[in-house]
């Protein structure tokens, strides 16, 4: 192991001794410096990995030292130490990145703590994280052998994703890999959950979740009001790992007041999951009372021309017309960008809506484009870039306005998605639907144990095509390919994201809801 390098800048450093002395004895190597320009010189000479800097010298101040240092060197760390508890000092180091900030007189422990703190940090967070996870592991297996409600699936789903974001930066592989098994395992018994479950949440008096066609009624209009505009945001194709990684961001201008999950219907696919939240219909009620708004998977043209459509029928028939509200979908850049620019406009009304479609186009350009399939890898990587577009989009500029606008903020999405692996062979006709994760149409052919299957799509609220049209829904992490040209199409399409079929990534969501801070 080397040997940890300090510079120690204090025009008194022989006062030091004891302190110096303390660290050397746990190998500890320190340079000392009497000055703040001999210290920028010695950087010059010489490589270390933290920096002690008294802020009140002679010649030139620790504040100034600070800033040459930091010019010379940005990513090394400081840690200043002073006897001023002066505010503005405090402000001006924080500002200038320090590592740390203590108040003399020191002892030698809290000099120890902050070179733990500041070097020995990822190890020892990679330790402890990993340590709680061995022991949280097996809670998560017993809770997985014994789950059997919709509540129960929640918590464990939410707790796969805490432990997943908090081991993806741990230096130990083999742990993410366990993790990455209890997934899998997890999204197998989800799927004999929704089997068995899914078509007895549509019967009347039966304890079911909140769905794709009750989120609006249940819960978002409850929220809307006129004392208080509400900004409606549904990020199309958001899984709830993406959501928790972008939340700090908006918390640092928005206080949460609510985050519940609730489940979008199958299929986990746009034109169905969300007509349903606009409509509060599920699609054979929406094929039925609206044929003029509603395609079916073989129908020609866009399937979700109608959502502002649906969204006045809801309105309507929840006696929500005394509000004032419109409709957005932005579908690329130079849309959202127009909307930001205008976004002080929509203070009067009592609830905008705005569908923004960027995960889904990112998700769709990784299984067409090499350079996507490179920077979205896994779902490490996935989150990774959904957060990078998130930082630098209109989308924040859009919240940031409405918060300064006083808005309220609801964030949900349609669906979510989940990383193919392993194909499953499907035969059909030349009617049969093109999706990866579902098909619908006649005489299918597939193998029963990966597929939720519904003969008769009455059972799920399902339009049927023609008479003798079945819905088949891929588990866990499996895509339908067809016989024909089957190793390319299988190359081609694993380890892409798709949606549309039966996992805990596709149907648990978030819906969270906030206030202005």
């Amino acid at each position: 192991m080397n040997t940890i390098q300090i510079l120690w800048v204090d025009d008194e450093i022989d006062l030091l001794k004891p302190h110096i002395l303390f660290l050397e004895q746990r190998n500890y190597k320190v340079t000392k410096c009497m000055s703040g320009t001999e210290a920028i010189d010695v950087i010059d000479e010489k490589s270390f990995d933290i920096v002690f800097l008294d802020e009140n010298m002679p010649g030139l101040t620790g504040l100034e030292t600070l800033n040459e240092i930091k010019e010379k060197q940005d990513n090394l760390p400081v840690v200043m130490i002073t006897k001023s508890e002066e505010e503005y000092i405090m402000e001006e180091a924080i500002g200038n990145k320090i590592a740390d900030y203590l108040i003399k007189p020191v002892n030698p422990n809290q000099i120890l703590l902050s070179l733990k703190k500041n070097l020995d940090n990822s190890r020892l967070v990679s330790e402890k994280t990993t340590s709680n996870y061995q022991q949280e592991f097996r809670k998560i297996a017993m809770d997985l052998s014994m789950v059997n409600s919709y509540e129960e699936w929640v918590n464990l789903y939410q707790k796969l994703i805490y432990w997943e974001i908090q081991l993806e930066d741990i230096e130990d592989p083999g742990m993410f890999e366990i993790l990455e098994s209890q997934k899998n395992e997890a999204n197998i018994q989800f799927g004999k959950f929704i089997e068995k479950n899914y078509a007895d949440w549509f019967e009347p008096n039966t304890e079911s979740p909140i769905m794709s066609h009750t989120l609006f009624k249940e819960k978002i209009a409850p929220e809307i009001s006129k004392e208080q505009p509400t900004v409606l945001i549904v990020i199309d194709n958001l899984r709830y790992d993406q959501w928790k990684v972008f939340e700090p961001i908006i918390n640092n201008y928005y206080k949460k007041i609510k985050e519940d999950a609730f489940f979008s219907i199958l299929p986990t696919a746009t034109q169905y999951a969300r007509n349903a939240i606009f409509s509060g219909l599920m699609p054979s009620d929406m094929e039925k009372l609206f044929p003029e708004y509603w395609k079916n998977d073989t129908d020609d043209g866009g399937k979700n021309m109608h959502e502002a459509d649906f969204l006045d029928t809801q309105m309507k028939r929840l006696g929500l017309t005394h509000l004032n509200y419109d409709y957005h979908k932005i579908t690329n850049l130079k849309n959202g960008k127009k909307l930001a620019d205008n976004f002080k406009s929509l203070k009067n009304n009592d609830l905008t809506v705005v569908v923004y479609n960027f995960v889904d186009m990112l998700s769709h350009s990784k299984t067409e484009m090499e350079v996507v399939k490179e920077l979205a890898s896994n779902d490490k990587a996935y989150r990774s870039l959904t957060l990078s577009w998130f930082k630098n989009s209109p989308l924040l500029d859009m919240i940031q306005q409405a918060q300064q606008l006083g808005f309220k903020l609801i964030l949900t999405t349609d669906h979510g998605t989940i990383n193919v692996k392993n194909p499953s062979k499907v035969i059909g006709d030349r009617d049969t639907s093109l999706n990866l994760r579902y098909k619908t149409g006649r005489s299918l052919t597939y193998d029963d144990k990966d597929v939720l299957v519904f003969k008769n799509p009455k059972e799920a609220h399902l339009p049927s095509i023609n008479m003798s049209s079945s819905y088949i829904f891929a588990k866990s992490d499996l895509f339908f390919a067809y016989p024909n040209n089957y190793n390319h199409y299988v190359s081609y399409f694993r380890n892409t994201y798709q949606h549309g079929g039966v996992s805990l990534e596709e149907m648990i969501i978030p819906f969270v809801v906030f206030n202005p801070k």
